[in-house]
C-alpha cells in the first residue's frame, strides 16, 4: 500500500536568514535535511560582498514518503503499485528555504556574486513549485489506487500475489523470452517455425549420412564349383554363351571380404499449398540398384568421386477434411514405400514408382482401419527394341498392382496392435520363351530379351529365354548359344503382417512383430522341367538334380528399447529369425543385407543401436544365414554403422 503523509516543521530542518554585521569565522552551514549534505568550513580570509537579496519566505512543503510498513490491504503491496514515483521522488531533500539561505550565505562569503545568486534563487523557486505540484499529483493518484483496492478487491487466503514489474523491465523480459522461444522453435522446427522470407518457410531440407564397416565371412563347406550363377551380371551384359568352356559370372561363396561403405541422401520438400507437397531426394550408390544406396569406398580406385542418383521425386496430396475422421493421402512419381511391411518382402531403401492412394478412418477412438492401393511400373520396353533391325519387337511392359487393408488399434493404454493383409500382382514378370531363331553373334536380339529382370540379387528360380534352333550355322547347337535368363515363376504374393507394442515400461517399448508370405502364382509343375538353378546335387544317371524351389516365407522378431532415436543415450536391441523359400517373393526387391541379399535363405539377425546425440547414433548388427535348398551356401556378416541425420 502506498501511504501519503505531510511533513511537519520539525521534519524539515530549516536555516533562518543570515545575521547582519560581522561574520563569525566559526559559523557553519546548518545541517540540511539531506544526510548527504555536510558541514562547510569558512574561507580562511573572508571577502566583503554586497548585501544579499531578501530571502524568500520559508514555508514547509508537503512531501510524499513511501513507508516500509506492510500494506493495509493483504492483497496489495506498495512495491506493486505502478504509480510509485521514480527513484528519488518522495525522499527527503533540501527545501526551497534551505537552498535560498545557503545561496545568501555563499554570497556573503564571496563565493557567489549577487547576479548569480539571484538566478539560482529564481531557479530554486521554480523547481520547488514543480516539486510541490508533482507531490500533490502523486498523493492524489496513490489515494485513488488505495481506495479502489479497498473497495473492489476481495482477496482470499490462497490468492496469488503478482509482483509488479515496471514497463521497461517487462518489455526487456518479453523481448528476451521471445528470442529464446523463437530460437528453440527454429532449432526444433515447431510447426515449421523459421525465420526468413515466406518461401523459405515452406521448404524443408533434410538428409542423412551413414558410414558402415562391413565384414563378411564364408564358413567352410560352401559350394565353389560354379553352383551360383550371377544372373544380374549376365542379364546386364552381352548374352552368355552357354556352349563355351568358361564359367558364367559367379557369386562369391568362399572368400572372406571386408569393405567400408557410405550412404548419403539429401532431399528437399516444399509445401506448395492446398494440401500439396513436392519432394526430391538424391542418393549415392555403386549403381542404380533399387535396394541400396551404399557406395563402397575406393571401389573404383583411391579417392575417386562418387555417383549421385535421383532417389525420390514426387508430388503428394493430403486431405484430412474431406469427411469427418477420414484421412486421404495420394502420391505420384517416385516415392517411399507406402506399404506396412517388413524387410522380408520389401527392402527398407526401396522406392516405388507410379501412383499410390492411402485412406484411413477412425471408426472409434484409437481404432483406425486403413487401405492402400498402388499402381507401379516395373519395366518399360525400350522404345526402339530391337535396336539392330528395322522391324521392331512387341513390347512386354511389366507393372505391379497391389492392395493392402489393415487396422491400427489401441487395445489398452499399454497395448497397441497393427495388422494388415496385402496382395501384390506382378504382370508379365515371368520370363517368356522367344520365337525360334539363330543368333550368329552376341549382338543379335531375341524378341523376349526384354522379359529378363535387369536387377536381381539371388535366390529366385531362372529359365533360359532364347529358343535357339540348332543349325549348321551354330554347328547344331555346339557353338553360339548366346543366352539370357528370366524368372521361372509368376509372382502374386499374399502377405499377412502384424506387430504388437507393449508400452508398460515407458519410455521403453517391447515390440513383437512378424510377417508371412505365400506366392499364390507359383506352379511347381511348370517350373521344374525348365529351371536351371535351385536343384539338388546331380544324381546319376540324371544330368541335373531334382528341383527344390518353394513359395513360402516368414519372419518373426522382437525389439526392446526406445521406439525411435530422439535423444542422447536412447537405445534399443532386437532379434529376428526368417525362413524364405526360393520364389516366395521377388529376390530383386527383398532385403539386400541378410545373406548378402535375395531369397532361398534362412537364419537370424541380432542388432542394437545407441544414440550419441538426438541426431547421431551408432548401430551394430550380426547376421547369420544359410541356404534353404540347393548347393551349400552360408554367410556370416557383421555391420557397424555410425549415422547422422538432419
Amino acid at each position: 500500500m502506498v501511504h501519503v503523509s505531510k511533513l511537519s516543521a520539525e521534519d524539515i530542518v530549516q536555516t533562518g536568514p543570515a545575521p547582519t554585521g560581522a561574520i563569525d569565522p566559526a559559523v557553519t552551514v546548518p545541517e540540511a535535511a539531506d544526510p548527504g549534505m555536510t558541514t562547510m568550513e569558512p574561507a580562511a580570509t573572508p571577502t566583503p560582498v554586497p548585501p544579499a537579496p531578501t530571502a524568500a519566505p520559508t514555508t514547509p512543503i508537503e512531501e510524499t514518503v513511501v513507508e516500509d510498513a506492510p500494506p493495509t490491504d493483504p492483497g496489495m503491496d506498495e512495491a506493486l503499485n505502478p504509480l510509485l514515483p521514480p527513484p528519488g521522488v518522495g525522499q527527503r531533500t533540501p527545501t526551497e528555504s534551505s537552498v535560498i539561505n545557503l545561496i545568501n550565505l555563499l554570497v556573503e562569503r564571496g563565493v557567489l556574486t549577487a547576479a548569480d545568486a539571484a538566478g539560482l534563487i529564481r531557479q530554486a523557486e521554480e523547481e520547488a513549485a514543480m516539486a510541490q505540484e508533482q507531490s500533490v499529483a502523486i498523493q492524489s493518484a496513490a489515494a485513488q489506487v488505495s481506495a479502489a483496492a479497498e473497495a473492489e478487491l476481495d482477496y482470499e487466503a490462497d490468492d496469488v500475489r503478482v509482483t509488479y514489474v515496471p514497463d521497461y523491465v517487462r518489455a526487456q523480459i518479453r523481448d528476451e523470452l521471445k528470442e529464446d522461444v523463437m530460437e528453440q522453435a527454429r532449432a526444433e522446427n515447431w510447426a515449421g517455425v523459421r525465420s526468413g522470407p515466406d518461401w523459405t518457410q515452406r521448404i524443408t531440407l533434410f538428409g542423412d549420412i551413414r558410414v558402415r564397416q562391413e565384414n563378411v565371412w564364408f564358413p567352410s563347406g560352401n559350394d565353389n564349383t560354379g553352383a551360383f550363377p550371377d544372373f544380374n551380371t549376365i542379364n546386364n551384359s552381352a548374352p552368355f554363351d552357354t556352349s563355351g568352356l568358361v564359367f558364367s559370372p559367379q557369386l562369391n561363396a568362399d572368400k572372406d571380404r571386408q569393405r567400408q561403405r557410405l550412404r548419403l541422401r539429401l532431399g528437399v520438400k516444399a509445401d506448395v499449398g492446398s494440401g500439396f507437397t513436392m519432394g526430391v531426394r538424391l542418393a549415392t550408390g555403386n549403381n542404380d540398384s533399387p535396394v541400396s544406396a551404399n557406395q563402397t569406398f575406393a571401389q573404383s580406385g583411391a579417392f575417386t568421386k562418387y555417383d549421385v542418383w535421383v532417389d525420390r521425386g514426387f508430388i503428394r496430396y493430403e486431405n484430412v477434411d474431406l469427411f469427418p475422421n477420414v484421412k486421404l493421402v495420394a502420391y505420384v512419381g517416385r516415392f517411399d514405400n507406402v506399404f506396412y511391411t517388413t524387410e522380408m518382402v520389401w527392402d527398407d531403401d526401396i522406392g516405388l514408382d507410379g501412383m499410390a492412394l492411402q485412406a484411413s478412418y477412425e471408426v472409434v477412438d484409437n481404432v483406425v482401419p486403413f487401405v492402400t492401393a498402388v499402381f507401379s511400373p516395373i519395366y518399360n520396353t525400350d522404345f526402339n527394341f530391337a535396336t539392330n533391325q528395322p522391324s521392331k519387337f512387341e513390347s512386354r511392359d511389366r507393372y505391379m498392382v497391389a492392395f493392402q487393408g489393415g487396422i491400427d488399434a489401441e487395445i489398452t493404454k499399454d497395448i497397441n496392435v497393427k495388422f494388415a493383409t496385402a496382395y501384390y500382382y506382378f504382370n508379365n514378370i515371368r520370363g517368356a520363351i522367344s520365337d525360334p531363331f539363330v543368333p550368329l553373334s552376341a549382338d543379335d536380339e531375341g524378341n523376349t530379351d526384354n522379359t529378363r529382370p535387369l536387377f536381381a540379387q539371388k535366390g529366385n528360380t531362372y529359365i533360359p529365354l532364347r529358343n535357339i534352333v540348332p543349325t549348321a550355322a551354330n554347328e547344331f547347337g555346339t557353338i553360339n548359344q548366346f543366352q539370357y535368363f528370366g524368372l521361372a515363376s509368376e509372382f502374386a504374393p499374399l502377405t499377412v503382417t502384424g506387430r504388437i507394442n507393449f508400452n508398460h515400461f515407458e519410455p521403453y517399448q517391447i515390440t513383437v512383430y512378424g510377417e508371412w508370405v505365400k506366392n499364390l502364382a507359383f506352379k511347381r509343375s511348370e517350373i521344374a522341367p525348365v529351371a536351371v538353378n535351385n536343384r539338388s546335387a546331380f544324381v546319376a544317371p540324371a544330368t541335373v538334380g531334382v528341383y527344390e524351389g518353394g513359395d513360402t516365407g516368414w519372419i518373426a522378431g522382437i525389439k526392446f528399447g526406445s521406439p525411435v532415436m530422439q535423444k542422447t543415450f536412447d537405445w534399443n536391441i532386437g532379434f529376428n529369425y526368417r525362413y524364405v523359400e526360393t520364389d516366395a517373393v521377388i529376390d530383386g526387391f527383398t532385403d539386400s543385407d541378410f545373406g548378402l541379399g535375395g531369397t532361398n535363405l534362412k537364419g537370424y539377425s541380432v542388432q542394437g543401436a545407441l544414440a550419441l546425440s538426438p541426431n547421431v547414433y551408432i548401430g551394430l548388427r550380426w547376421m547369420s544365414a544359410s541356404e534353404v535348398t540347393g548347393p551349400p551356401f552360408r554367410s556370416d556378416i557383421l555391420q557397424f554403422d555410425i549415422s547422422g541425420k538432419f
